[in-house]
């Protein structure tokens, strides 16, 4: 037995590290994620992204933030608390521009749980009092709401979360090389298959709701941390040729109509670029540019659209450096 399990030990030793590949759909978007490991971690890494619908998901009526839109509970789980935590950190930082509590807006105008489309002024008016993460409160594990009639979407953070849980896991499992994607939100670590960091694009802001045609803006090399892209230029409707995009300014209870076009955010966890981006989009080119200044964490760059509307491109000095030409 001894020999046994002495040659079985040199046999898996021996093992060769090999990149794996798994692609899929999941929150209404789809996923690719690669990772160097002698182990197949594929199921488990499915389920640690089932983990955001089973909490945060607005569609999924048993959810823990279903429940709680519905008022039938005020009871949250571990995963609500992280992703609560993090939105109010950046609610405060953008004082205001992110907004989880956007949900009567995003269902209003036709981008939440509910098909609606173009409410009227006075509709819009009536929801802003049920709008402002400081009408929640967090005391433990309940949700304490000031007022009934506050819902929360947090559509705009919670795929940063799924990518977040996906790569926690693998550093736990002493994977040292792998990138996680969905929708487009991406986190990353060491190099790729092809011995290098790895190359993400940034899309070109070409409206296009299929998604047939990508035309990339840019392409950075990135071998830890994640990166966020939001922008209108893919969920959106057009009525009477006016267009009417699914990002919801909380200030105003109406569609963004800013001069960002895209905003695509470098950090540390994809939660925190995934809402970054999001808000960057609401409070405009200026504003953003003054956030990522303060804070040493965050890079970004912003495709935007100048006084005379003409499209230009800022970055930040330490997103430069991740730019590579391919």
């Amino acid at each position: 037995w001894i020999l046994i399990v002495g040659f079985l030990l040199v046999v898996v030793g021996c093992r060769h590290q090999e990149y794996k590949f798994m692609e899929g759909k999941i929150y209404g978007t789809y996923y690719s994620i690669s990772y160097e490991s002698v182990l197949n971690y594929d199921t488990v890494i499915i389920k640690e992204m089932e983990r955001v619908n089973y909490s945060l998901s607005m569609f999924n009526p048993r959810s823990v933030i279903a429940k709680i839109n519905r008022e039938e509970s005020d009871r949250v789980d571990s995963l609500f608390v992280r992703m609560f935590i993090q939105a109010q950190k950046v609610y405060d930082a953008t004082e205001g521009a992110f907004d989880i509590t956007v949900a009567p807006l995003s269902n209003a105008w036709g981008f939440g749980f509910k098909n609606e489309r173009l409410p009227s002024a006075e509709k819009v008016d009536s929801l802003l009092q049920y709008i402002g993460m400081d009408k929640l409160t967090l005391n433990g594990m309940r949700l304490i709401k000031a007022i009934g009639g506050v819902q929360l979407d947090a559509s705009s953070i919670a795929k940063g979360l799924g990518v977040d849980l996906v790569a926690d896991f693998l550093d736990k499992k002493g994977v040292k090389n792998y990138m996680v994607d969905i929708g487009g939100e991406i986190r990353v670590r060491g190099i790729s298959s092809k011995k290098r960091a790895w190359r993400i694009g940034i899309d070109k802001p070409v409206d296009d709701v299929s998604a047939s045609t990508r035309e990339l803006q840019a392409v950075v090399a990135i071998e830890k941390g994640a990166l966020a892209t939001s922008g209108n230029y893919r969920n959106f409707y057009v009525v009477d040729g006016k267009k009417y995009a699914h990002t919801i300014n909380p200030k105003t209870g109406y569609p963004v109509q800013r001069d960002i076009l895209s905003s695509s955010v470098y950090a540390p966890t994809c939660m925190e670029a995934d809402a970054y981006a999001t808000a960057f989009m609401v409070i405009g080119k200026e504003k953003a540019q003054k956030i990522i200044e303060k804070d040493t964490e965050l890079e970004a760059c912003f495709v935007y659209l100048d006084d005379k509307g003409k499209q230009g491109v800022w970055m930040s000095d330490g997103f430069k450096k991740l730019i590579v030409s391919e």
